[in-house]
């Protein structure tokens, strides 16, 4: 039963997440998404609220991240990863959306492509995908070395 409930919660999550992003457009001022869909190769960066913008970015990373350290959760209940993940989050945090800042005012034109993977990890939950397996392998990993018992 604890197993399904686990694997019940997981798959809300990842629902959540998914939601997250159909519903981008409607719920998270982003005028750049549109501009990436289109001539971002040929145009300079549409109008934009530069806090509105760095505020709704932070949201949606902030959002994705609790979705995502809860599936941390669930995936290997143990505090110690949650820890460890909300380092890792934070720190990516802040180290993105200072260079999606300096890059919204200091991109030229046509030279956008540094500022779209920025954003985009910025807005996509990017990370989980590089913790879930680290620390798969890292559990497995520390589980080989235990002397077996006898």
């Amino acid at each position: 039963m604890y197993r399904l409930l686990k694997i019940l919660f997981i798959v809300l999550f990842v629902v959540a997440l998914v939601l997250v992003r159909t519903l981008e457009s409607s719920v998270f001022y982003d005028p750049l998404l549109s501009f990436f869909k289109t001539g971002h190769l040929t145009q300079s960066l549409p109008e934009f609220n530069f806090w509105k913008l760095i505020g709704f970015t932070s949201l949606r990373f902030w959002v994705n991240s609790f979705l995502s350290l809860g599936i941390l959760w669930f995936v290997f209940n143990d505090r110690e990863v949650l820890k460890v993940s909300v380092v890792v989050y934070v720190f990516f945090y802040l180290v993105c959306i200072f260079l999606f800042g300096f890059l919204l005012q200091h991109s030229s034109k046509g030279d956008f492509l540094f500022l779209f993977y920025v954003r985009r990890f910025l807005i996509q939950p990017l990370v989980l995908l590089l913790l879930l397996p680290a620390f798969y392998l890292f559990k497995k990993s520390k589980n080989l070395k235990k002397p077996a018992k006898l």
